[in-house]
C-alpha cells in the first residue's frame, strides 16, 4: 500500500480524504524517507518528492510549464496525435484514454475539443491527476478544457468491458503504455518521468488491453509506442504515424465521423 506524507498538520483532514479516495496510508510524521519518490501534500497540492532532494518534485500542472506551452504553440490539429485520433475541424471524436498517467495526452486531446474519459489504475498517479484537474478547473483560461476531461480511477480492462457491455462506446480508445526502459538510463530521463517510473514501473500487461479497447472503440484504437518498438501484443496496425522519438499505431474499425442517427 502506498503512503501519503502530510507536510502540514493543518491539512490532515484533506490528507485523510485523499487516502480514503485512493486507498493510501497516511504516513506518520512529516519527514521524507531517504531515496525514491514519495507522495506528499502541502498547500500547493499533491506532489511526488525525491527523498534525496526534496526540492526535486513532480506535480500535475496544466496552467504552467511544458503543458501550457504545448497548448499555446504545440501545432493544434497538425500534431501527430491529432492526426492519429482523427480530430478534424468538422468533428471532435470522443476518446477513452485508457492509460491516462499524468494526463498530458488527455489534456492535449481536450484542448483540441475532444471529450475525454481518462482512466488511471495506479493510486498515486490517479491522485496526482485528480489534484491537478481539481486545481486547474479554477483557472479561467483552461477551465473549459478541463471540463472535457472525466477521470475514472480503476482498471481499464474492467471499466472498458463494463462500459461496453452496457452499450457505452467512445469513438476512439487511446493507449499509451509505459515504454520499456533500461534502469541504467534512469539518471538521463527527465525528473517527472524518473519519478513516474519509480512509482509505476512498466506496464507489463499492456497487451491485454488491446482486445477490450477494440471492443469499446466505435472508430479506431490508437496506441502510442516508442519509435522502434514492436507493435503492442504483436498485432500489426492498419497504419502508423511515425515521429522523431515515438509513433502512433492506428487500428481502424470505421471512419472517424459522427455516428449515424
Amino acid at each position: 500500500m502506498y503512503s501519503l506524507i502530510c507536510l502540514d498538520r493543518a491539512l490532515l483532514a484533506e490528507a485523510k480524504r485523499w487516502c480514503d479516495m485512493y486507498g493510501l496510508t497516511l504516513a506518520q510524521g512529516t519527514r521524507l524517507p531517504v531515496g525514491g519518490f514519495h507522495l506528499c501534500l502541502d498547500f500547493t497540492g499533491l506532489s511526488l518528492r525525491s527523498g534525496d532532494d526534496p526540492k526535486v518534485q513532480v506535480q500535475v500542472n496544466f496552467s504552467e510549464g511544458a503543458v501550457a506551452h504545448r497548448r499555446r504553440f504545440g501545432g493544434g490539429m497538425g500534431q501527430d496525435i491529432a492526426k492519429a485520433i482523427g480530430v478534424s475541424s468538422s468533428y471532435k471524436p470522443s476518446v477513452i484514454d485508457a492509460t491516462a498517467g499524468l494526463g498530458r495526452d488527455s489534456f492535449v486531446l481536450a484542448t483540441l475539443g475532444c471529450e475525454v474519459t481518462a482512466i488511471e489504475r495506479q493510486p498515486v498517479v490517479a491522485a496526482l491527476l485528480a489534484d491537478g484537474l481539481q486545481r486547474a478547473i479554477n483557472d479561467i483560461d483552461i477551465s473549459d478544457i478541463i471540463a472535457r476531461i472525466h477521470l475514472k480511477y480503476g482498471q481499464s480492462q474492467t471499466l472498458i468491458s463494463d462500459e461496453s457491455d452496457q452499450g457505452f462506446m467512445a469513438d476512439i480508445v487511446y493507449l499509451d503504455p509505459m515504454f520499456d526502459h533500461d534502469p541504467k538510463q534512469t539518471a538521463k530521463v527527465k525528473k517527472d518521468m524518473q519519478a513516474f517510473r519509480d512509482i509505476v514501473g512498466q506496464d507489463t500487461d499492456a497487451g491485454d488491453l488491446l482486445g477490450p479497447a477494440w471492443q469499446a472503440a466505435r472508430c479506431r484504437v490508437v496506441v502510442k509506442r516508442a519509435r522502434k518498438a514492436e507493435p503492442l501484443a504483436g498485432r500489426a496496425p492498419s497504419y502508423a504515424i511515425t515521429g522523431k522519438s515515438n509513433r502512433f499505431d492506428v487500428y481502424v474499425k470505421a471512419k472517424v465521423a459522427p455516428p449515424e442517427a
